[in-house]
């Protein structure tokens, strides 16, 4: 490992890690964010990510042989497991243009598990292969506005009329992320109407569909999520059989096929965010000298880089054994629970570390010019995206107090 991580490539219990391919292709990640991406930083800066930032950069990471380490194989992905990814992702994230260059960043990635793992024969080969090949964009159209789906998933009020030939969708979404200039979307709605099963269905919509329009965008603080996080409405947007994805009325098990890897990519890319803003902050505190000693020799800012140094590596702990267990067959049984904690867990973690990294960087720590201000304003949203703190506390408890009921009874 680099950096603030071990400064050895030891793995630990975790063998493979620290050699052969996923160490190779590690270094090789570092090196081309090194060289390639973090030169570019500056200028990203200046405005929302865009498309064609976005395809300067993959076209970067396709000559460097590098290209979404994380997607199946046979579909033109680097066929990596979820252990193995967060090695390769959170390397990528060490510049918030590395997601976007490798093609590992959300909403994208995490549509193209799902339909990996759910989509049919002639839908992955009309969505997944040019979504992993970078020739368009995706996104994920879930939440609404008050009194929606958001934290409660079942407050779903997008209805999905069945028809003669197919299906009728009516609603309003919002926050969704890369809906300007995404190709098509995942849409979940509650079934509705004579014929149609109990639940939540998801489907597969073109945006060029009539019956989708963005109606805005919100002014967020982050900016590097493509095509911003945009208030959709659905008017009578029809749709046949063939769009939908899985089976009807399985919508919200669906969810959960896609929520459990996605809140593990997001703790790797943003782990590596984090790493970044604390590397950053500790190379100014060894060279800025204050009140006759190096800042890194006061006691104050010593606590704030060993404290630091813990959450990133207790963090990075939490997520690969995480990640181990969902490999072996967590992703079904205890998955959604194991994925809740990591999340929690890291997104406070990344959280403080880069907090704690302004603060030991003075002023500058709060601009652009130090990258760190940047990342603050991005990372923070990552405690209420993919399931607020507090929602996945809720479940944590309920569950644990189910556990010992059953214990005593």
């Amino acid at each position: 490992m680099t950096d603030s991580r071990t400064g050895s490539a030891d793995a630990g219990p975790f063998p493979g890690l620290g050699t052969g391919r996923v160490e190779d292709y590690r270094k090789r990640i570092e090196a081309f964010v090194r060289e390639q991406l973090i030169p570019l930083e500056q200028e990203a800066f200046g405005a929302r990510f865009g498309d064609d930032l976005r395809r300067r950069v993959q076209a970067l990471a396709r000559d460097a042989g590098l290209w979404a380490p994380q997607a199946p194989e046979e579909h033109g992905g680097g066929g990596f497991s979820l252990l193995e990814s967060a090695v390769l992702l959170e390397e990528a994230g060490y510049s918030l243009l590395g997601p976007l260059a490798l093609n590992c960043a959300a909403p994208d990635e995490g549509n193209m598990h799902m339909l990996h793992m759910v989509a049919g024969a002639e839908q992955r080969e009309r969505y997944l292969r040019p979504l992993v090949a970078g020739q368009v964009r995706s996104c994920f159209a879930m939440t609404e506005p008050p009194p929606g789906a958001g934290s409660d998933p079942s407050a779903l009020r997008t209805t999905a009329r069945r028809s003669d030939s197919g299906w009728v969708i009516d609603g309003d979404k919002w926050l969704i992320t890369g809906a300007d200039g995404a190709a098509f979307a995942i849409v979940m709605a509650r079934n509705a109407g004579p014929g149609a099963p109990e639940g939540a269905t998801m489907f597969l919509v073109d945006t060029a569909n009539p019956g989708w329009k963005i109606s805005g965008h919100a002014g967020t603080i982050d900016l590097a999520m493509t095509g911003g996080h945009c208030q959709v409405e659905l008017r009578e947007l029809f749709v046949g059989d063939d769009a939908v994805l899985g089976e009807p009325g399985r919508g919200f098990a669906y969810a959960q096929v896609r929520l459990v890897p996605a809140r593990l990519t997001h703790c790797m890319r943003w782990l590596g965010a984090a790493r970044r803003a604390h590397d950053v902050a500790l190379r100014r505190a060894v060279g800025r000298e204050l009140f006759g000693a190096p800042l890194a020799e006061h006691g104050m800012a010593q606590q704030l880089i060993a404290d630091n140094e813990i959450d990133l590596a207790a963090g990075r702990a939490l997520l690969w054994q995480t990640c181990w267990q969902v490999d072996h067959g967590g992703r079904d049984a205890g998955g959604t629970e194991l994925s809740s904690k990591a999340k929690v867990f890291v997104s406070e973690a990344t959280g403080r570390v880069v907090d704690r990294s302004v603060q030991l960087a003075g002023g500058m720590g709060t601009t652009n010019e130090l990258v760190i201000g940047r990342i603050y304003a991005d990372i923070r949203a990552f405690r209420i995206y993919d399931g607020a703190s507090e929602v996945h506390r809720m479940s944590i408890a309920r569950r644990a107090a189910r556990r010992a009921g059953a214990a005593g009874a």
